[in-house]
């Protein structure tokens, strides 16, 4: 066990909605710490219950039963995360036990949690250990992991409403804006940078004189802890203008057919080079697809190569790829599930068909 350890998460578990109190939230990240995005199954993960308490900088002597209580509560505590059209509620721990009078505790994730902290690939965040164990609120953490998830994007935009149930607030006198406000960003927003790797401006959209959503600006705290590129993200720091631009220009070149969310991802598979997804978006137009069409032009984007102009004709070719090979039920499934959209059907099917064609 130890600070600097990775937290490997999915995006779509870290948006999940639940409501932990801070010292459960650290023990569950400190659980998931120890765990291996490349291992195929849950292990029972064994740890010293001092060795916990220093890292959390737990000092009364009561820390034992603390832990104790901590666990119970978690095994009572189910929480809901969507799968496209699906909410799917799960609990956070299949087992726990305590080895008495050594001072040990042994704990196993519930086997749902598989697809998200397990085998992680594609839209999935990481962080160091440290950067949380210092926050002393339960809003901070979790909107610092929120913040890490959208660190690559730089701002993201989000309705109160979902940012309330997100972060799982449900006290009557948060249904004040104001009071969200105070207690939750503003103390956040001076946690945050102070203690992390990240630190966050925002602006409130009205409708009316009433906020109802939020536009959060994140940014880069060099002077704390260096931060872990998110999978998939730039490597280097884009200006949000510029962001905001390729954006917009990618939704201009595609027609609006697809949504930012798709956008973004075509950015990031294109390094940032515009004129790339103008020319593939250009070829599948060509193409007769009613359906896995993102999936059919990510493949795309992995075996392009420029034009061949020795014959006089600029001629788009892409490198060993078959597009016949790959079925249009099989693009269409691979787009779901990279857009976070598929139900656990269509995650099953498209595992099983990834499976067959690795054979």
């Amino acid at each position: 066990m130890d600070k600097n350890y990775l937290v490997n998460k999915s995006n779509s578990l870290i948006t999940a909605n639940y409501d932990l109190s801070l010292q459960e939230q650290k023990l569950i990240l400190t659980l998931a710490s120890t765990v291996q995005p490349s291992d195929e199954d849950f292990k029972e993960y064994e740890f010293k219950i001092k060795d916990f308490m220093e890292l959390l900088e737990i000092k009364n002597n009561s820390g034992y039963a603390e832990v104790k209580q901590m666990t119970k509560s978690l095994m009572r505590k189910v929480f809901e995360i969507r799968e496209g059209k699906d909410t799917v509620q799960m609990a956070w721990f299949s087992s726990v036990r305590y080895r008495e009078g050594e001072g040990i505790v042994i704990l196993k994730f519930d086997n749902c949690l598989k697809p998200y902290l397990l085998q992680l690939k594609e839209f999935y965040t990481s962080y160091k250990l440290e950067n949380i164990l210092s926050l002393k609120s339960k809003y901070a953490l979790r909107l610092y992991e929120i913040m890490k998830c959208n660190d690559f994007r730089k701002s993201f935009k989000i309705e109160l409403d979902e940012f309330k149930r997100i972060l799982g607030i449900t006290e009557k006198s948060y249904s004040v804006y104001q009071n969200v406000k105070n207690k939750v960003i503003l103390q956040a927003q001076k946690e945050l940078s102070t203690k992390t790797d990240i630190s966050f401006e925002f602006e409130e959209i009205k409708t009316g004189r009433k906020v109802t959503s939020l536009k959060f600006i994140i940014k880069s705290n060099k002077k704390v802890n260096a931060p872990i590129d998110e999978v998939g993200a730039d490597k280097q720091e884009t200006p949000l203008d510029q962001i905001e631009k390729d954006i917009k220009l990618i939704m201009d070149i595609t027609n609006n057919e697809f949504s930012e969310k798709t956008a973004m991802l075509f950015r990031e598979l294109s390094k940032g080079d515009i004129s790339l997804v103008q020319k593939i978006y250009d070829y599948t137009t060509t193409k007769n697809i009613t359906e896995g069409k993102v999936g059919y032009m990510r493949q795309l984007f992995k075996n392009f190569e420029e034009p061949i102009k020795s014959t006089g004709v600029g001629t788009t070719k892409f490198n060993n790829f078959e597009p016949r090979n790959k079925s249009a039920r099989y693009l269409y499934l691979e787009e779901q599930c990279l857009l976070g959209q598929a139900t656990e059907e269509e995650r099953r099917e498209f595992d099983e068909m990834r499976g067959n064609s690795d054979r």
